[in-house]
């Protein structure tokens, strides 16, 4: 069977969302109405984005194309085309990649090179302790030489305030916690957003200049500074209550969330169907992304099962796949009981006597129907199959935990305290010829103008952020090169001492 997209003229208003979004450019407006090219591969984008529901899809015998079985689309694609990721064409009737694979050459070793990296790959000393200067005009607090592995190393270092700044908090847990956009607040004060979802995590952004420069914009640095030193903070976000440290499983109204998911619905079959499929007729793995139907998906038709007729509670994205609908059940979706995953038993495949097996991605809860004659559905006890495949996706699932980046810009104060001449610091750090760390911890440098960093700040050599009423957080920062680089940019020589010399009269720490 093949797919072809039919238009319903008398529905279609020609508001061109199927044209714009068309991923091989098949859609096209002829006398203000939808019309599908010959080039369409079937991937059905247009029939689920299509606002009055005037495309629909209609299953015919014969192919005229080559069918792509490397995603769930299954794009149908037509004699020299691409399918919708442009990544797999159709050569004389076979699919085949598009593109060459791509290697990188081999780089003969350079030792100096080595050597050099080695050495800058640590600060000398840290900028925590480290105390602040002001104004912009002073130079740092600690300008220090030493020489490491016979490389002259230079490390600058200060107790930097930053304005522009936040933490972008990572919480592994399919619960629902809000949606992204929502604001989250602590004491009933706004301190970040819920920015987005990612592979069993969700992401919250903490603080930023806008949001400190409200008037109670302290509480959000103050929020940064607690979270980054691995207190416990307590959030809300809208109909939920967080609490949270960094390093610990995230508490989400009232509850700790122990382990996060394998993968999606789709993913987990795909990963254990071979297990899974001991286990009952159909099995149904529940999830707020994508819950997925076993027989039905492809890794079903993979391990030779034939759809059996049980369609899960879900909007149909591709074979198997449904999207799930988020709330407060099983798997992070709306559904409480395991009976309602089942949206519809098919009257025609489905047989009294037959088993369905309702799983959560984490393994943590289970549940075995039996169709019974009147094609209702009755639990049953769960079979040693059915706890062993749970026990088989749970170990699979990694503890939760909450953990932290810092993001932040070095501007005016951070830069002149290093050299006379900051654009030629930024031009450097850009280059990687100057290492930029916080506290010990590697930063990574986004790319584009200014120096903007992202940092772990359970790397650090010491928790240790603080913030101040301006309000901004205040943050160890270091910079470390070649002394002959220092001397480049316009370092502040005349300040530049042996690291011995001066950490003389200072109390110290040493960290490994």
């Amino acid at each position: 069977m093949a797919r072809r997209i039919v238009v319903n003229r008398d529905k279609c208003t020609g508001c061109g969302i199927c044209v714009r979004n068309c991923p091989v450019q098949a859609v096209s407006l002829v006398e203000g109405k939808a019309s599908i090219g010959e080039n369409c591969v079937g991937c059905t984008l247009c029939v689920r984005m299509c606002p009055l529901e005037a495309l629909t899809v209609e299953e015919v015998e014969k192919p005229k194309a080559a069918k792509c079985f490397h995603c769930p689309v299954e794009c149908e694609i037509p004699e020299g085309r691409l399918g919708a990721c442009k990544r797999y064409t159709n050569v004389n009737g076979r699919i085949e990649l598009a593109e060459p694979l791509v290697v990188p050459r081999k780089k003969p070793l350079n030792v100096e090179e080595a050597v050099r990296e080695k050495a800058l790959s640590r600060p000398l000393l840290t900028g925590i302790g480290a105390g602040t200067t002001y104004p912009d005009l002073n130079p740092a607090p600690y300008i220090v030489e030493d020489q490491v592995d016979s490389v002259d190393v230079v490390t600058v270092v200060s107790e930097t305030p930053l304005s522009y700044c936040g933490l972008i908090l990572k919480i592994d847990t399919d619960r629902n916690i809000g949606r992204e956009g929502d604001p989250v607040k602590r004491e009933g004060v706004k301190v970040g957003t819920i920015i987005m979802e990612q592979y069993g995590s969700k992401l919250l952004q903490i603080g930023g200049v806008n949001t400190f420069i409200q008037k109670l914009g302290a509480v959000a640095a103050r929020t940064v500074v607690d979270l980054a030193n691995g207190e416990t903070v307590p959030l809300e976000t809208p109909n939920h209550k967080l609490e949270l440290m960094v390093g610990k499983p995230p508490v989400i109204d009232g509850e700790m969330d122990e382990r996060m998911r394998v993968g999606c619905g789709s993913a987990t079959v795909g990963m254990f169907g071979d297990v899974l499929k001991e286990v009952a007729d159909e099995v149904i793995v529940v999830d707020h992304h994508i819950t997925a139907a076993l027989s039905e998906h492809a890794a079903g038709r993979f391990l030779g099962l034939t759809p059996k007729g049980v369609i899960p509670r879900g909007r149909k994205s591709t074979p198997g796949r449904y999207f799930g609908f988020p709330g407060e059940g099983w798997g992070g979706t709306d559904i409480r009981e395991p009976e309602q995953a089942v949206a519809k038993l098919d009257p025609e495949k489905v047989k009294p006597g037959m088993r369905i097996f309702v799983v959560e991605t984490t393994g943590s809860r289970g549940a075995l129907l039996e169709v019974q004659p009147d094609l209702s559905l009755k639990r049953v006890e769960l079979t040693e199959k059915a706890r062993e495949a749970m026990r088989l996706i749970a170990e699979n699932c990694e503890r939760s935990r909450v953990s932290a980046m810092l993001i932040a810009g070095l501007g005016g104060s951070a830069r002149r305290g290093v050299t006379r001449y900051p654009l030629k610091l930024n031009e450097a750090v850009h280059r990687g010829l100057v290492k930029v760390s916080i506290g010990g911890a590697p930063a990574y440098i986004m790319p584009g103008g200014g120096i903007t960093f992202l940092a772990d700040v359970e790397k650090m050599a010491r928790r240790r952020l603080h913030w101040t009423p301006t309000p901004a957080i205040i943050a160890p920062v270091e910079y470390t090169m070649e002394r002959r680089l220092y001397e480049a940019i316009g370092g502040h020589l005349q300040a530049l001492k042996p690291l011995k010399e001066a950490l003389k009269g200072r109390k110290v720490e040493y960290v490994d």
